[in-house]
Formats: C-alpha cells, structure tokens, sequence
C-alpha cells in the first residue's frame, strides 16, 4: 500500500515561513476558547456593521488565515505559493446573498465571469465555486422548494411542475436566475474551469438541485464542467447520489460530485424540531461517515461517468480513499479524482495528498472584507465545534514548531 502519514508536518507546513507558523500558532490558541470563540462571533458582525475601527485587526488574524484576500488579483501570491507544492486553488468569491436587488445579483454574476476568466488564465486554478444564492432571492428559492415537496415524480418533474404555480413575476424572476447560471456555465465550459455550485439549507434545496442537473444535462456531455454539491449529514444524499449518477447514464452527461460532510447541521436541527418535521439531518456522526465513504465508494466505482472531488478534513476518509484507489488500480491523479480542504486548515491532509501525488486543491475565498464575514465566523465556529479540530490543527502546528527548532 502507499505511504501517506498526515502527521507528517515537514510537509505539511513547509510552505510557511517561522513567522507565520507562530501567526496560525497564536490564532489557533485563542479559537482553542470556545468562549472566547462564542463572544467573538456575536460581536464581530456587529462592530463591523456599527463601524468600529476593527478591520486592521480582522485583516491580520483570521482573514489572513483562512482567505486569499480582498481582490482577485491579491489571490495570485496565494496560488503561487500553493502551486509550487502542487496544491491547486479553488476560488471562492464572497458573495452570499438572500434578498439583494437584481442588480446585485447581476454583479455577482459578472464577478463569477470575471473568477472564470482569471481561473483560466493560471496553471493552478481548475475551479471556482459559487452559491446560488448569490444569483436568486431566498425567498424565491424557498417558495419553489416548498412547491417541489408538494409534487410527485422525480427532481425535474417536479421543478417543472413548480415553475407552472409561481406567478408570471415570479417566473420572469427565476428566468434571469437561469440566464445568469447560463452565463455562468457558458463561460466555464468555453476557459475549461470546473464550476463547483455549493448546497445550502434544505428548504431551498431541491430547486438548486434541479437547476444544477438541468446544467449537467448541457455542459457535460464531454468533460464535468458543472459539479453539484452532496451533504452527507442529510440521510437522504447517498440515495440522490445514486439517482444522480444513474440519470447521467441515462442522459449521458458526467455527473460532477462534491462531496461533504455538511455546514448547516444545527440550523437544519432546530427547523425542524421548531416546525415539527422529521429531522433531514443524520442520527449521528456515524451514520454520516458511514455515508461520506459510501459516497466516495459509489463515485470511484464509476468514473467512466463521475467526476469527484473529495472535500473532507476526515484523516480517515481521506486515507479510505486513497487506499480504494490504490486497491482499484486508479491513478492517483485521474482527472476524474481530486481531494479538496479549506485554506488555512488541514494543511496536514492537503500537502501530503500532494506529496503523494494525488490532485488537491485548497478551497480559496476572496472578497472585500464586509462580504466575508459570515464565513469567517462560520470558520471559528467550525473549529470550536468539531471534535478536537483546533486541538488537532494546534497540536500540529505546535509540533513542527519544534521540529525546525531541533533540525
């Protein structure tokens, strides 16, 4: 079997210098608080929103770990410096919305044109992401899930179905969400960058799965330009991955998958238990390991039809993967196969991968400091709430520390 150790620091941090090794050290220790974590999250947002002169410190801390910076253009020393450990980029524009204007939902879109373009351009940038969100109104999206929940018959059906209930507003409204995702998939199919279309909460689900396959069905027929996103913590996604799968056999087009865990499990919880519906979220992380693996077992089975990126901090997922592959006979840099972690976090799992000659890429966000906040916040409160995540990154850090001291 191949050599892989994710506590192998030398390679893990070696594109750090001291300094920034000491910088992460420090930030690490202090999201070690999960009071201190908790205060934070609830009064970052609203400093910056009253005005308070705290993006200097912002800017030197946890935007500098976990983002590639403000502009496009300040993401190419980032890029650089992954690609010269052949670590790839995934770049993530900022852009969340929920209930902007038309305008600003045409801005984002011309920004995830403008990502397109500048991805193209570098040897080290396959994909960019994107959340529909930031092209469609919430509320709008909501409406539609709710009406795909009272249909019958499968995804597309049902969306169609959908579509005839909204009123002419509303359908001239979910026309230029198509047109800008067109715009969107057009322009990556023509640069050959991969477009990796997040989940969000499952009461907006279903309609972004429906317009993501209608996008499969049209950008990928000869290569995965479009990849939909899979949370595995949602105990229905190993079934949809399977019906996913076998509808690009039936229409012939490569189903293009990201696989997750999931980012909205507390969220989702207390919906449901407010509303009174049965939970959409697993009964334990057991059960959604359990899946995540199967996941990733389904897509290596099938990679004659399945393009996927295997986007986990998990040590033993990702080791699960690298061992089927080897057991299969698959490369480990198949075109069809690549493995993806967060900037600023797991740099033990990412650079390894690397070493190992697997294709990894690191998941870059960019965007003025304002727009990035939400993630940000969503970063701190990760790694105080995964088990052992900043104990594990801290611990890490801490060891290579001495390791370049002793060597």
């Amino acid at each position: 079997m191949a050599s892989i150790s994710f506590d192998n620091t030398e390679f893990a941090f070696r594109y750090l210098s001291d300094a920034e090794l000491r910088r992460s050290c420090r930030l690490f220790r202090m999201m070690s608080h999960p009071m201190l974590v908790q205060v934070g999250t609830t009064l970052i947002p609203w400093a910056m929103k009253v005005g308070l002169p705290i993006s200097g410190l912002i800017r030197k801390t946890i935007f500098r770990q976990f983002t590639g910076g403000e502009t496009l253009e300040q993401t190419a020393a980032v890029a650089h410096t992954l690609g010269k450990f052949h670590v790839d980029v995934i770049l993530d524009y900022g852009a969340e919305g929920g209930e902007g204007s038309e305008d600003e939902y045409d801005h984002a879109a011309a920004e995830f044109v403008r990502v397109i373009d500048y991805a193209a351009s570098q040897p080290n940038i396959p994909f960019m992401s994107i959340k529909i969100t930031g092209l469609a109104r919430f509320a709008l999206l909501e409406k539609l899930d709710t009406l795909m929940h009272s249909k019958k018959g499968s995804l597309i059906k049902r969306y169609f179905c959908a579509l005839e209930e909204i009123t002419p507003q509303e359908r001239e409204e979910w026309h230029r969400v198509r047109t800008r995702m067109l715009r969107i998939c057009e322009r990556a199919a023509k640069q050959n960058v991969g477009v990796l279309v997040d989940a969000e909460e499952t009461w907006i689900q279903d309609p972004i799965d429906a317009l993501v396959m209608l996008m499969m069905d049209s950008f990928n027929k000869e290569k995965a330009v479009i990849f939909n996103t899979i949370q595995h913590y949602r105990h229905d996604r190993l079934a949809f991955l399977h019906d996913c799968i076998e509808a690009g056999k039936e229409r012939k087009f490569i189903m293009g998958a990201k696989l997750v865990r999931g980012a909205y499990m507390e969220k989702e919880r207390k919906r449901a238990e407010k509303l009174r519906y049965p939970s959409p979220i697993q009964p334990d992380k057991a059960a959604s390991d359990r899946d995540f693996d199967a996941g990733v077992t389904l897509c290596l089975n099938n990679l004659d039809k399945v393009s996927v990126l295997i986007a986990t901090h998990n040590e033993n997922s990702n080791l699960l993967a690298v061992q089927q592959m080897e057991t299969m006979g698959i490369a480990f840099d198949h075109p069809h196969v690549n493995f993806s972690q967060l900037y600023g976090m797991s740099d033990n799992i990412t650079f390894n991968l690397a070493q190992l000659g697997c294709n990894v890429s690191k998941y870059l966000p960019f965007g003025p400091l304002k727009s990035v906040i939400p993630y940000l916040m969503r970063r701190a409160q990760e790694n105080t709430s995964v088990k052992g995540q900043t104990g594990r990154e801290l611990k890490l850090i801490l060891k290579e520390i001495r390791r370049r001291k002793g060597a």
